[in-house]
């Protein structure tokens, strides 16, 4: 990579260091028997320091969830930043097609496919936060991966029973990357059946515009009334019209389906994605040919 790129444009080199690290790293694998990528396409968005949306967070997820100063201010104390000469570096990893399409096949378990993507995929993601951190390094910009901070933790919640003090995808709808589904997900234009990761860095890089109005705006649900095939392929009913039950929701992803992993796996892991899967925004915005394509209801 040519080393002139970041300062001549910092997002180009950023995008191309994240897509360079996905070609080539060995940890961008599913592992096991399964000798394939864990991860294809991705998206790359950026978000100021100063966004309003970082405080608004505050309002909806908790006053634990950091903005991007508190949280680089604890991680460098000895330099502090102002929010203006920050920029919060967000990406989304698609899963593969081969992993969406085994996941269309369940009704009530996850694939093997999307057990490995969501630990040894996961893996890979923590290992693309850091290469990122340490590439910028050599561009002499501090920075730092929220997931990855000692400083990161869950949270109870009063009105999400858990959260955490970041949120990875919503540092993806600030960086303009998406908005959020009935299910929580994060509806991007690789569709919802991703993975997301995000950086704070002490850079200006200009941000991405985000072309939606409100949080909720690719959900047909939230936008027409209409869809509910995330309803539908929940095989618990954790998911109404109402909204998303996480303690049940997590009592089949986090124990129906780790026992089934064990069981028939032989991994040590859990996931669902079913309503990640078989659904509109599986792999795009969705629209009539997004259901067309992934045989939707």
């Amino acid at each position: 990579m040519d080393p002139t790129l970041f300062a001549a444009d910092p997002a180009a080199w950023t995008r191309e260091t994240v897509a360079a690290f996905l070609a080539q790293s060995p940890t961008n694998q599913l592992g096991g028997a399964l000798d394939e990528p864990a991860w294809g396409q991705s998206l790359v968005g950026f978000a100021a320091g100063d966004d309003p949306l970082w405080s608004r967070y505050k309002d909806a997820v908790g006053p634990f969830h950091y903005t991007p100063a508190e949280l680089f201010n604890l991680h460098f104390p000895d330099r502090p930043a102002r929010p203006e000469e920050l920029t919060v570096v967000a990406y989304v990893l698609a899963q593969r097609e081969a992993t969406k399409a085994d996941n269309r096949q369940e009704d009530f378990h996850p694939s093997e496919r999307w057990v490995r993507a969501r630990f040894a995929g996961e893996d890979c993601n923590a290992t693309l936060r850091q290469h990122l951190v340490d590439r910028l390094a050599t561009q002499g910009v501090d920075a730092l991966a929220p997931q990855l901070s000692p400083h990161w933790r869950k949270e109870k919640s009063d009105r999400y029973w858990l959260a955490s003090r970041w949120s990875e995808r919503h540092a993806a709808h600030a960086a303009g990357l998406g908005t959020f589904g009935l299910c929580d997900g994060l509806i991007t234009p690789l569709g919802k059946a991703v993975r997301v990761g995000s950086v704070i860095a002490r850079a200006a890089i200009p941000s991405t515009p985000r072309p939606y109005r409100h949080y909720r705006e690719y959900c047909l649900y939230y936008r027409q009334g209409t869809c509910l095939a995330c309803v539908r392929r929940c095989p618990v009913g954790a998911l109404s019209p109402a909204g998303h039950d996480k303690p049940t929701c997590w009592d089949h992803a986090g124990g129906t389906c780790a026992q089934y992993s064990r069981e028939h796996f032989k991994l040590d892991g859990y996931g669902c994605g079913l309503c990640q899967t078989k659904v509109p925004c599986e792999s795009g915005i969705p629209g009539a040919r997004s259901r067309a394509a992934t045989g939707a209801p």
